[in-house]
């Protein structure tokens, strides 16, 4: 996952409390390590142990939590439960989140069939989309309601997160309606950088940017990551005329 949005000003790197934002992000991945642990019985963890499960170093693990204030017990480790517990609290997950999903393509419809979303403290709400054919669509136990009624569910059922999984075209409009509405934190599915005021949290999810990353690494492995070499041309004035060479992954 990326995290590429337009936003005035520039996001801070440091939450209120002080925890950095790398570390925010990681503590998704440890919450779920200490689920799947204490899914399997496992009541303490050494921080190699959790580090692994993590796919993190032992080091930057200890590091992360001390900003938690959990540091551990030495030759016992870490309380699966109660460091599970410190941390989704810490993440917001021990509550309950309203959120709306906006453009019932594919991509909508996996999401909203996904019934992994109620047990970590989201509830989808409302599935949203101003086609008129896909309006009155069951999907799962919900309907599709039409999008003209965004600002009347966001305010009814509290929605603070919303979920944009439109075109590129729409896509600002409706984060810009999301905003007006009351949202304060999107996740964008769609292919696009969209722009946020202040006080407003975006994340960016794009597939293919993430599978072009992949595609470099195995470029590398492979050993066909490197450039042909330039031909010498003969020398100009005493200086050789070589031409430029320019390039690069766009994000």
């Amino acid at each position: 996952m990326t995290r590429a949005s337009s936003r005035r000003p520039g996001p801070p790197t440091r939450t209120e409390r002080g925890i950095p934002e790398a570390t925010v992000a990681r503590l998704p991945v440890y919450l779920r390590a200490l689920t799947a642990l204490s899914d399997n019985g496992i009541a303490t963890a050494s921080s190699e142990d959790l580090a692994t499960a993590a796919g993190v170093n032992s080091a930057k693990l200890r590091k992360d939590l001390s900003y938690l204030g959990s540091y551990g017990t030495r030759g016992v480790g870490y309380d699966v439960e109660y460091l599970r517990y410190q941390i989704a609290r810490e993440i917001g997950v021990t509550q309950d989140w309203a959120v709306v999903i906006v453009g019932i393509g594919n991509l909508g419809h996996a999401l909203a069939n996904y019934s992994g979303f109620g047990t970590r403290g989201f509830r989808i709400v409302a599935l949203l989309d101003a086609d008129p054919d896909l309006v009155g669509e069951r999907i799962g136990d919900m309907e599709v309601r039409d999008f003209a009624q965004l600002e009347e569910i966001v305010e009814t059922d509290r929605v603070s997160i919303g979920v944009i999984t439109t075109p590129a075209g729409p896509a600002q409009e409706v984060c810009d309606r999301l905003v007006a509405a009351g949202v304060t934190s999107i996740l964008n599915f769609a292919p696009v950088v969209l722009s946020v005021p202040d006080g407003v949290d975006i994340r960016k999810v794009d597939l293919s940017i993430e599978l072009q990353i992949l595609a470099y690494h195995e470029q590398r492995k492979s050993g066909e990551a490197a450039l042909p070499q330039v031909p010498e041309l003969p020398a100009m004035n005493g200086l050789t005329d070589l031409p430029s060479v320019g390039g690069g992954v766009g994000a």
